[in-house]
């Protein structure tokens, strides 16, 4: 729909909505923006400072001020973001994107005062921030967040983009572990991922694209545990072999069967042209074979 037809569609719901209705208390809001909003704004990372997972953090708002104003809701700059008058839409992950009900319970919460929680209810104090290595295993709930912060305003459906850079989706499990045109992802092999040889600028174009800044060094370090861990899925279920996958690395040769650390198998089929030497630039073209190692089809001098 164009804008401005969302913005007409908007106004007459704003003047027309009965706000003292059902949703207008911080609980109800609060369930939602748990199920919607806190995967990416939570948390000492969270985009532009906002953070969505309690109620003191709603009403300090983000870097560029108050996301709420009681006094002309439909101008909120959260009520702007979740109709769509504002861009990008949110959440960024979408679609689906919030139900007609889910932002009427939003805009009459603000309308009547955006008042707190009852300090009596359960769930009332702020919880503790959540350890994603507290059990021993990094799962994709837990990284889930990162690709919210940092890349699915590209890659994804909802991507600022007509299509995802390289047919690369970010925004789901299953997406994320099969890749666009290519593997991004070998479970149980960081080093060797594509995607942290993006963001951690070993391979270009350096990710994100719009960055500097990049990601915090705890950001890398739970993506890498992650990766290294199996890719678990939220339910603890390791992601398979992607088998007959094909790999390409340029970067550094550090030993005469690693680039950049991220290790490769040579056989009698492997092709050297140009033989690279240690130190020295080096392309590599291979595949996962079926118990996860990079076979090298091709090795060159760069």
């Amino acid at each position: 729909m164009h804008r401005k037809h969302i913005a007409i569609a908007f106004a007459a719901s704003v003047a027309l909505f009965p706000y003292r209705a059902v949703g207008e208390d911080w609980a109800t809001v609060q369930a939602l923006f748990q199920e919607r909003c806190v995967a990416c704004h939570s948390g000492e990372f969270a985009p532009l400072g906002l953070r969505l997972d309690s109620y003191s953090n709603v009403i300090n708002g983000s870097e560029n001020g108050p996301v709420m104003l009681v006094d002309a809701v439909e101008k909120s700059p959260l009520v702007q973001r979740i109709t769509g008058l504002a861009e990008p839409r949110m959440p960024l992950d979408g679609p689906p994107f919030l139900t007609d009900d889910q932002v009427n319970q939003v805009t009459a919460w603000i309308a009547s005062g955006a008042t707190g929680p009852d300090l009596n209810s359960p769930g009332a104090t702020e919880a503790e921030p959540h350890d994603p290595f507290a059990d021993g295993r990094v799962t994709y709930d837990e990284v889930s967040a990162i690709f919210g912060r940092h890349c699915i305003e590209c890659h994804s459906d909802n991507s600022r983009y007509d299509l995802p850079p390289e047919g690369l989706r970010l925004d789901r499990y299953q997406s994320v572990v099969a890749g666009g045109d290519r593997l991004v992802l070998i479970p149980g092999n960081a080093q060797a991922s594509e995607i942290i040889r993006r963001i951690e600028g070993l391979a270009s174009p350096r990710m994100p694209f719009d960055g500097p800044p990049w990601l915090a060094p705890e950001e890398v370090a739970l993506l890498r545990n992650w990766i290294d861990g199996g890719a678990l899925s939220s339910d603890g279920i390791a992601a398979p072999v992607p088998v007959n996958g094909r790999v390409r690395m340029r970067g550094i040769l550090t030993s005469p069967t690693e680039i950049d650390g991220a290790e490769f198998t040579i056989t009698e089929s492997t092709r050297v042209d140009d033989q690279p030497r240690v130190g020295r630039a080096a392309e590599m073209r291979g595949r996962v074979d079926a118990i996860g190692r990079i076979v090298a089809d091709r090795l060159r001098d760069r």
